[in-house]
């Protein structure tokens, strides 16, 4: 199960970097039902973690979901996990404080999740996004343009696949774009986090 920038959940075997989750999507079967999500808590978890290891789908917990690196994880609107990721947690929140003119103050995982969940999914329409000129978003988060999506970062765009990033596109300065990472993850970034990215986004 692999998770797009557009929130959308695919079949694939390219390997993903982070594992998260979205609540029970599954049945008994291991076969996802019409359900994307059952908890405002989406979060973005470490692949190995203690020596932990799970049934992957096992019927009644949670949907194990996959994603090629943070940047996708968070345009699909997920957070980083406060207990096997605890330290990009505390950089997340400080940094969302910090977006959200709240610099030094306390800031409550479900209240993040609130505003995550108000600006990343309609039950009607779908995913949210908004539009920005290009050259004032920071680097980290993903644009759509054409049907497909596209990283920021370095000033350029790579084009984003299941597999990884391709080569630098060209976006105008001014171009008005549409953002995929919903606008509190947005303030967040350009606050101070940096999400980690595949290796090809360097290539």
């Amino acid at each position: 199960n692999r998770a797009t920038p557009f929130g959308v959940i695919v079949s694939s075997e390219a390997r993903g970097t982070l594992m998260g989750n979205r609540g029970c999507l599954h049945d008994a079967h291991r076969a996802l039902g019409r359900r994307r999500w059952t908890t405002r808590a989406w979060v973005t978890c470490l692949l190995s973690f203690k020596g932990r290891r799970r049934q992957l789908m096992r019927p009644g917990y949670y949907t194990e979901l996959f994603f090629l690196d943070e940047a996708t994880a968070l345009a699909s609107g997920h957070r980083p996990c406060a207990e096997c990721r605890r330290e990009a947690f505390r950089r997340f929140v400080d940094s969302w404080a910090t977006g959200a003119g709240r610099a030094g103050q306390h800031v409550r995982a479900a209240d993040m999740d609130r505003a995550i969940q108000a600006e990343r999914i309609e039950r009607w329409r779908g995913k949210i996004t908004f539009d920005a000129p290009f050259a004032g978003l920071p680097d980290g988060v993903m644009i759509a343009r054409g049907g497909a999506a596209f990283l920021k970062r370095g000033g350029a765009v790579r084009p984003w696949s299941l597999a990884g990033y391709g080569p630098p596109a060209d976006f105008a300065p001014d171009e008005a774009v549409t953002v995929l990472t919903p606008r509190p993850i947005v303030e967040a970034i350009r606050a101070g986090y940096r999400p980690d990215v595949h290796p090809s986004a360097d290539d």
